[in-house]
């Protein structure tokens, strides 16, 4: 099994690098793919209560016959059960669902300023971090007016921030301003949508080059780009074939070439400063 590598976050805590998500996995195969994705190697599972999931993930790490210590699980609080006391219930209700005392980490997964509610939820995460059912908090689609206001009115800066970030959206902007916070970025949906990506000759041409597939050139991409990256499939031979990518890595002129792929209209999911849900 590769030796994965881990990240260091602001709380002293380590995350795997290289993640399994659990975005629009099927209720019903969610422990099939767990279990898949566990026996691949990954230790690293992002889940979250909107993807009706957490218990197929739950499962799939019980018939895996891997330690629950040995496995990091990320969950994320939803927009109606933002607020102080509605957050620390819907933690409660993503353990039970999980079965397990605790989780690795647990994000605001929108802000929602239209609910207004962003800051109250981060210090229900802070109280959840002190109980120990978190052993870390961070949020999700973040941008630097929430991530400011979290930690002016707390003290406290998030974990780890997971964002869209793709060779076609960079974020670039958004990376560095976690890190002036010393705020961890995360990548979700990391190999785009709609196979755009997957078909592009650039990165084709850099999958030649090293003998390996699209995807594994766009994770690398990331690895190397120091994000955490959370690849998702339900289909056993791509899992596999996602967690094969530590025996290479892109070198300057490789990161040039995805570097030129960044476009400012790149954004699929909604705009965080805006999303009304």
């Amino acid at each position: 099994m590769a030796q994965q590598p881990t990240l260091r976050l602001n709380d002293g805590s380590d995350i795997p690098q290289l993640g399994f998500g659990f975005w629009q996995a099927p209720a019903d195969i969610a422990a099939e793919a767990c279990a898949n994705a566990l026996k691949a190697g990954y230790r690293h599972l992002d889940t979250a209560m909107i993807y009706g999931n957490e218990a197929g993930v739950g499962e799939g790490v019980k018939a895996s016959g891997v330690a629950r210590e040995e496995i990091y699980v990320t969950t994320k609080l939803w927009n109606p059960d933002q607020g102080f006391e509605s957050a620390l219930a819907a933690m409660d209700k993503s353990l039970d669902l999980l079965g397990m005392d605790y989780v690795d980490l647990y994000l605001i997964h929108w802000p929602a300023p239209h609910l207004d509610k962003y800051v109250d939820s981060w210090k229900a995460l802070i109280r959840l971090k002190e109980e120990g059912k978190a052993k870390a908090i961070g949020v999700s689609n973040f941008t630097a007016e929430h991530l400011d206001r979290i930690i002016g009115e707390t003290g406290v800066a998030p974990a780890l921030n997971q964002i869209e970030l793709h060779p076609l959206f960079q974020q670039r902007d958004m990376r560095a301003i976690d890190e002036a916070r010393t705020v961890a970025t995360q990548s979700w949906s990391p190999l785009g949508q709609g196979g755009a990506l997957l078909s592009d000759p650039t990165i084709l041409a850099l999958a030649k080059k090293h003998g390996k597939t699209a995807a594994q050139v766009i994770i690398r991409w990331h690895l190397d780009s120091g994000l955490i990256v959370i690849p998702k499939s339900v289909t056993p031979s791509r899992i596999v074939e996602n967690f094969d990518v530590f025996d290479f890595s892109l070198d300057a002129d490789d990161m040039a070439a995805v570097a030129a792929l960044d476009s400012a209209d790149g954004r699929i999911g909604p705009d965080p400063a805006t999303a009304a849900f």
